[in-house]
C-alpha cells in the first residue's frame, strides 16, 4: 500500500467531515429550540412566539439543507477512498448506516415540508407535532451514525471470521449499547444544543446592538441563555462520562491526551499545562494537579493510572501474540481442516489486528525482526502534542461558554437584555463553539490512530487502491464545491438575518405607492410627489 495514498484519503476525509460537522451541530440544536420556542406559542397562543419560530426555522433550513449535501458525499467515500475497511467491517459499520437511512432520514424528510409548509394548513398543536417530529428524525440520526463511529473506537459485538475473512456481528445489541457509543451521543448532542444556544444569543445580541427587532430579540436570548446553561453543564458532565469510558477502552487515547508518559501511582495527578515532547517521549514544565486524573478515570483515588511507556510494553506483547494469530490463519487458509491451526487461532485471535501492524512495514509478519516490533508498538502512540492542546483548547472552551451562558442568564432574568458589554462579548463569541466541536473531532478521530477500527484494523490497510493524482483531482474538487456552498450559505444564512423577522408582515402590510398614510394624530397625508 502506498502510504502516499493512506494520507491523501484520511486528508479527503477530514477536510469533508469536518465540513460536514461544522453543518450538523446547528441542526441538531436548533431543531429542539424551535420545539421550545413552538410550545410557548402553542401555550399563549402570543402571535410573536410564532414569528420568533417562523424566523428560527428559516435558519434551521438553510443550515439543513446543506447538512445534507455533505452528509451523503460522507457515506459515498466509504466505497469509494476506503474499500477494504468496507469489505472487512462492512456488515457491522453499514448496518447502523442503514437503519439511520431508513430510520431517521426518512422521519425528517417525511416532515420537513410539513414543517416549513404547514402553518396555515395545520392546527398550531398539529404543527407543534410535526417540528417535534423533525427534531427527533435529526437526533436519532446522530444516534445510528454515532452508534458506527462508537463500534470503531471500541468495536464489541463483532468477531473476525476465518472462514469469510472478515469482522462478523455475533451481538447487534452490544454494538448499539455500545458505552463508548452511547457517551459519544450524549456528549455529541449536547455541545449541539450549545452550538445552537450561542448561535441564537448572538443574532439577538446583534438585533439589540442595532436597536432593531428589540422585543423578538429579547425573548430567543432569554430561551437561548437558559437552553445554553442548561447544555453547557451537561456537555461538561457527558464529556467527564466520555473520559471515564476511555480507561476501559482506549488507555492510549486517555494517555496522550493527557500526556502521560509513565503510569501515575494513586492518587493520580492531571498534567494542567505542559509541554509534551514526542522525540523526547516527556512533557517538559508540566504543572500537575494531585488526585484530578485518578477521579476522572478511576472514580477513586486508589488506582493508578496507566501511562504511554506502560501501554506501548503491552502493546509490544499483542504484536507478538499478533504474529501467532497471523501464523496460525496463514495455515486455516491454506487447510480450512487444520483443527490446530484453529485452536491456535482461537488462543490469539483478539491480537489478530496487533500483527497486521507489522504489514506497514513487511508483507508477511512473520518476517519482522524483534526491532520491528518495538518500532511497530511505538506506533500505536498517536499525536500527543496534538491531542494534548486540542483537548485543553475545548475544555478551556467549555468552560468560557458555561460562564457566559450564566451571565446571561442572570442578565436576562434581571431584565437587563441591553447590557452592551454582554451583547457584543455574546456576538464576538459566536464561532467558538464551532472551534470546540471540531477540536473534539480532531481529538476523538486522531486519538484513535493508527486504528481504522480500534485493534482490528490499521489504517493503512483500509484504504483504497487509488492513484495520487486521482485523490489529489478530488481532493481539489470537494475543496472548491464546498467553498462555494459554504459562501452561498453563509450569504443566505446573512440575508434571511439582515430582512428580519417581520419581514414577510413588512412586505404584506406595506401600503400601496399611491395609498394615503395617516399622521400620528390620524389625520390622512397626500403621498408624495416627486
Amino acid at each position: 500500500m502506498d502510504l502516499a495514498v493512506v494520507d491523501l484519503s484520511r486528508l479527503q476525509f477530514a477536510l469533508t467531515a469536518l465540513y460536514h460537522f461544522l453543518i450538523v451541530p446547528l441542526t441538531l440544536g436548533m431543531s429542539f429550540m424551535l420545539v421550545i420556542m413552538e410550545s410557548i406559542y402553542v401555550i399563549t397562543r402570543r402571535p410573536i412566539w410564532r414569528t420568533i419560530t417562523r424566523f428560527w426555522g428559516v435558519c434551521f433550513g438553510i443550515n439543513f439543507a446543506l447538512g445534507v449535501a455533505t452528509g451523503i458525499t460522507m457515506e459515498f467515500q466509504f466505497g469509494m477512498n476506503w474499500s477494504y475497511f468496507s469489505h472487512y467491517v462492512g456488515d457491522i459499520f453499514g448496518a447502523p448506516l442503514a437503519i439511520e437511512g431508513l430510520m431517521a432520514f426518512f422521519l425528517e424528510a417525511t416532515f420537513i415540508g410539513l414543517m416549513f409548509f404547514g402553518w396555515e394548513k395545520l392546527k398550531p398543536s398539529a404543527h407543534l407535532f410535526v417540528t417535534f417530529m423533525v427534531a427527533l428524525g435529526t437526533n436519532l440520526s446522530a444516534v445510528w451514525i454515532l452508534v458506527a463511529n462508537g463500534w470503531m473506537q471500541n468495536p464489541v459485538g463483532a468477531e473476525f471470521n476465518p472462514d469469510s475473512m472478515r469482522m462478523e456481528v455475533v451481538d447487534f445489541m452490544a454494538v448499539v449499547f455500545n458505552p463508548v457509543a452511547q457517551a459519544k451521543f450524549v456528549h455529541t448532542v449536547s455541545a449541539g444544543y450549545v452550538l445552537a444556544s450561542v448561535f441564537v444569543l448572538g443574532i439577538s445580541a446583534f438585533y439589540l446592538l442595532k436597536g432593531k427587532h428589540v422585543g423578538f430579540a429579547k425573548r430567543s436570548m432569554t430561551v437561548a441563555s437558559a437552553f445554553g446553561l442548561a447544555a453547557s453543564l451537561s456537555v461538561v458532565v457527558l464529556g467527564d462520562q466520555s473520559g471515564y469510558a476511555l480507561t476501559d477502552n482506549q488507555k492510549m487515547k486517555l494517555a496522550a491526551l493527557e500526556a502521560m508518559w509513565r503510569t501515575e501511582p494513586a492518587p493520580a495527578g492531571l498534567t494542567l499545562i505542559g509541554i509534551p515532547s514526542m522525540k523526547d517521549r516527556e512533557t517538559h514544565y508540566g504543572v500537575h494537579i494531585p488526585w484530578v486524573m485518578g477521579l476522572i478515570a478511576t472514580r477513586t483515588i486508589d488506582k493508578p493510572v496507566e501511562g504511554i511507556f506502560e501501554l506501548v510494553a503491552t502493546a509490544e506483547d499483542r504484536i507478538e501474540s499478533g504474529v501467532i494469530a497471523y501464523d496460525a490463519l496463514e495455515k486455516v487458509k491454506a487447510n480450512p481442516a487444520d483443527a490446530t491451526a484453529r485452536g491456535v487461532f482461537e488462543l490469539h485471535r483478539r491480537d489478530l489486528g496487533y500483527g497486521l501492524l507489522l504489514k506497514r512495514h513487511v508483507a508477511d509478519p512473520r518476517q519482522a525482526s524483534p526491532e520491528l516490533i518495538k518500532q511497530a508498538a511505538w506506533e500505536t502512540v498517536p499525536n500527543v502534542p496534538l491531542l494534548f492542546w486540542t483537548f485543553r483548547l475545548m475544555a478551556g472552551i467549555g468552560m468560557f461558554l458555561i460562564a457566559m451562558f450564566a451571565t446571561a442568564f442572570v442578565l436576562c432574568t434581571m431584565r437587563k437584555h441591553e447590557t452592551k458589554w454582554f451583547l457584543r462579548l455574546a456576538l464576538f463569541a459566536m464561532p467558538l463553539p464551532w472551534i470546540a466541536i471540531e477540536s473534539g473531532w480532531i481529538l476523538a478521530e486522531m486519538g484513535r490512530q493508527p486504528w481504522a477500527v480500534e485493534g482490528v484494523l490499521p489504517t493503512f490497510l483500509g484504504a483504497s487502491s487509488l492513484s495520487v493524482p486521482q485523490l489529489w483531482a478530488t481532493i481539489i474538487g470537494f475543496t472548491a464545491l464546498y467553498g462555494a456552498l459554504a459562501v452561498v450559505m453563509v450569504k443566505v444564512m446573512l440575508l434571511a438575518i439582515k430582512k428580519g423577522p417581520f419581514h414577510e408582515q413588512e412586505q404584506f402590510a406595506a401600503p400601496a405607492p399611491d395609498a394615503p398614510t395617516q399622521t400620528p394624530a390620524g389625520r390622512p397625508v397626500a403621498p408624495a410627489v416627486a
